[in-house]
């Protein structure tokens, strides 16, 4: 689990969108994958199997978190990024790209990180979701099209308005 432990979170800490969430989710996957070892076949690749472990648990664990109430600001509460000159360009790239990733719908966020963060070919992305590769690959180039257009829109200070675009508009 230590060879492992930094790939697994990488993987929440980018489909959970901060440290904390993806270090709760990081355990999740942990114990998820000690307790499926007994059921790995083998048919594919172990590491193939534990991204398919992590990011279900990670998503799993991410819905538990959508019931409960948060303790935090409301999103439209949060000081801009703009308004924090202490804060390097690293960083804040790092924020609004992760800002970016969590406006994603579920399915199109898992997809994308497999890929451009994980650098999974869309075969073992199909294996890890379980679904066929064309559909990978439209949840991929509809994903990366959200991002562009919500980076885009924040480099230039035009933060998109996310509630306006339809959900419908994604499938």
């Amino acid at each position: 689990m230590r060879r492992h432990h930094d790939r697994v979170f990488a993987i929440c800490r980018r489909l959970a969108g901060n440290d904390a969430d993806a270090a709760d989710a990081t355990q999740e996957a942990l114990i998820a994958l000690v307790r499926g070892l007994p059921r790995f076949d083998g048919r594919a690749s172990f590491s193939t199997w534990a991204y398919r472990v992590t990011t279900n648990a990670c998503l799993d664990e991410m819905r538990r978190r959508k019931r409960r109430p948060d303790p935090g600001l409301p999103a439209n509460e949060v000081q801009p990024l703009g308004q924090s000159p202490h804060l390097d360009d690293q960083t804040t790239d790092r924020l609004v790209i992760d800002q970016a990733l969590r406006d994603l719908p579920e399915e199109f966020r898992s997809a994308v990180v497999l890929r451009d963060v994980l650098g999974l070919d869309y075969a073992e992305i199909s294996d890890v979701l379980e679904i066929p590769p064309g559909t990978v690959r439209s949840r991929i180039a509809r994903g990366r099209s959200h991002l562009a257009r919500r980076l885009s829109g924040a480099s230039t200070g035009n933060q998109t308005d996310t509630a306006s675009v339809q959900e419908g508009s994604y499938e």
